[in-house]
This record gives structure tokens, C-alpha cells and sequence, in this order.
């Protein structure tokens, strides 16, 4: 059994949704343009790809201690699709860590939904078991860094990768 479930998380203007294999077909839209994957290398994915891809990830994690949390970013005022966020869940030591990322389609950039997705995310994992949360950023992708600061991640030392890793501590929240 998965530690912990994805659940529709509101914001300001954002849902963030629980992940289907229905989403595909919109979100191989969304997540069209090449230029979203210079700092993550790869091709955007086909509808037919995305929707094999979303099946593994609805499956959930093979490991019952790990929990793959994904959600699609939903704009409440044309409820349209704009990106997704996504957290995989799991032990390290005696508590649980997340490590988060997200993505916003090329249209929609500019206009702080990431960074509302990823506070709307990191303040759930914050009502959550979960003491740290993670994220591995380029070190030359200051709008992904701009948004890890938003939600109240900070830089490490630490790098994985070819990025660095910023972290959270919720301990004590």
C-alpha cells in the first residue's frame, strides 16, 4: 500500500488534480513545445506516449513504501491544462521525503502558476507525513530556481545529476 494518495489541492486560481491516462491527449498540447526540454533533455511525447506513460504512473510505485503522486495543473478560470506537479514520496532514515518538480506548458509561463502549483503542493506535503521535501534544479534554469525559492526551498551544496539539489525541512511546522 502507497503511503500517501493524490488529492485535488486548491489554490488561488489553481487545481491541482490527481493524474489520469485521460489527461494525455490535452496535456501532449500543453507540453508540446521543444524548448521545455533544455534542461531535462528528451522530445515532448505523443498523445499515444503520454497515455502509456500516465498508465505506469496511476499504477503507482512497485515499492508499497514509495508513493507516486502526480497532478495535472488545472486553470480554474478557463479550466484549461497548463502543466502538471509531481512528488515521489518515500523513507529515508525515520521519516518521509518528497522530492517535487513540476512543469508548466510554454503558453502559460510568466504568470506565477508554477510557482502557485508548487507552494499549493509543498504546503500539502506540509499537512502531510513528510519532513523534507527535494527538488533537483539546473544550475542555469533561474526560473525553475525563482519558483524552488518560492516555496520556501533553499539550494544545497549537494548536486545530482549535473543539478542541484534544493531542500526543505517541514519539521516543526
Amino acid at each position: 500500500m502507497s503511503v500517501l494518495v493524490a488529492q485535488v489541492i486548491g489554490t488561488g486560481r489553481l487545481d491541482l488534480v490527481p493524474l489520469r491516462v485521460g489527461h494525455a491527449d490535452e496535456m501532449a498540447a500543453v507540453l508540446a513545445d521543444p524548448g521545455l526540454h533544455t534542461y531535462i533533455g528528451g522530445v515532448p511525447d505523443t498523445p499515444r506516449t503520454l497515455r502509456s506513460r500516465y498508465r505506469r504512473l496511476t499504477a503507482g510505485s512497485p515499492d508499497p513504501a514509495v508513493s507516486w503522486l502526480n497532478w495535472v495543473i488545472r486553470l480554474r478560470d478557463t479550466s484549461c491544462l497548463t502543466g502538471t506537479v509531481q512528488a515521489t514520496v518515500g523513507p529515508v532514515g525515520h521519516g518521509l521525503v518528497a522530492e517535487i518538480a513540476w512543469v508548466v506548458g510554454t503558453p502559460w509561463q510568466g504568470r506565477g502558476i508554477a510557482t502557485e502549483a508548487a507552494r499549493g503542493l509543498v504546503d500539502w506535503l506540509g499537512r502531510q507525513p513528510v519532513h523534507t521535501v527535494i527538488a533537483h534544479i539546473h544550475p542555469g534554469h533561474r526560473a525553475s530556481a525563482a519558483v524552488a525559492t518560492a516555496a520556501g526551498l533553499a539550494p544545497t551544496d549537494e548536486w545530482h545529476d549535473g543539478e542541484i539539489r534544493w531542500r526543505r525541512n517541514l519539521q516543526g511546522r
